[in-house]
């Protein structure tokens, strides 16, 4: 786990990979600044775990923490929900009732998968966002609330504002500070951690001795594509630790869906039937490692595999 001096909570995030390690870093610096930020990253990479240790590292720390989850909404309630309503406002509305926005006076609000947020809530969310305008339903009063946004998202902002359904002001300013939370795909050095870490929380859950993956198994895991990314890691670790406490556990003892996934492939990469252009392929991957590490190119050498003379030479060869 990382300890980085005073921002302890980001030790609840398991794993040592280049790519991880480079997002926790710009994490540390965007708690401590106080601006909005938007995670980005596909389903089960540890988005919310990420806007906890943000909130915990920053001076909001002992303040409320609001998770609304924007999904969940039910759509007819959705404004009341957030901004909260008047007696009367509405059938049902027996009395006067707080947001999840005012209930976050001096805190944060997480707002997880910002992107399912109705285009029609957006307009009333930015007005919050830009200045802590917040106007209850029945209400002619505008109340100024204190809050820092953190919102996340597994889905493409930038495609759904080109299909118009998401606002490009509002992204624009949820995304003050943007932290990619890489794939567990692309950070399979940390398998054996986080699967040690799980084994063990599933054990003292179960009140069991903790069991543990043979070598043949790790491989295993590292092979596969995790769709599910951390979040299926977990599910498995919790079969295999209620199934066999205390044993070791081997690739044969893994659930069926890993093995069924193995190929020829071992390392995970599948080449598309139509082929791929390799002088465009290690650009790219180029680009994703200087992203990645804010344009360190030692760090980006080191994402990569490659030395820093080799990766140097990449940079001329392409004209990067």
């Amino acid at each position: 786990m990382f300890n980085f001096g005073n921002n302890n909570a980001f030790t609840s995030i398991v794993g040592h990979s280049p790519a991880l390690e480079s997002v926790i870093r710009t994490a540390q610096i965007a708690a401590a600044a106080d601006v909005h930020i938007l995670i980005e990253g596909d389903t089960g990479t540890g988005k919310e775990l990420m806007a906890q240790a943000l909130q915990q590292s920053s001076k909001r720390a002992d303040k409320p923490f609001v998770i609304i989850n924007c999904a969940a909404l039910p759509s007819e309630l959705v404004e009341s929900l957030l901004f909260g309503h008047e007696k009367g406002a509405f059938t049902g509305a027996h009395e006067k009732k707080d947001g999840y926005v005012q209930k976050a006076q001096g805190g944060t609000i997480f707002l997880d998968e910002i992107g399912e947020l109705p285009l029609a809530l957006q307009a009333k969310l930015l007005r919050f966002v830009e200045n802590g305008e917040c106007q209850r339903i029945g209400s002619h009063e505008v109340e100024i609330i204190d809050a820092r946004i953190i919102a996340a998202t597994h889905r493409n902002l930038l495609k759904l504002i080109d299909e118009g359904k998401f606002r490009q002001d509002l992204f624009y300013r949820l995304s003050v500070v943007t932290l990619r939370i890489p794939s567990l795909k692309q950070r399979r050095k940390d398998i054996p951690e986080l699967a040690n870490c799980f084994l063990e929380q599933a054990a003292r859950r179960n009140g069991s001795q903790p069991c543990s993956f043979s070598p043949d198994a790790l491989n295993q895991l590292k092979r596969y594509s995790w769709p599910g990314n951390i979040r299926e890691l977990k599910n498995i670790c919790e079969h295999v630790s209620a199934l066999m406490p205390g044993e070791a556990i081997t690739k044969d003892n893994l659930p069926l869906l890993i093995h069924e996934s193995d190929s020829d492939n071992s390392s995970g990469y599948i080449l598309p039937e139509h082929g791929i252009d390799m002088e465009s392929l290690e650009i790219d991957l180029i680009n994703q490692a200087l992203k990645y590490t804010n344009g360190n190119k030692s760090k980006a050498a080191k994402l990569l595999g490659l030395s820093r003379d080799a990766f140097l030479y990449r940079l001329k060869k392409h004209n990067l």
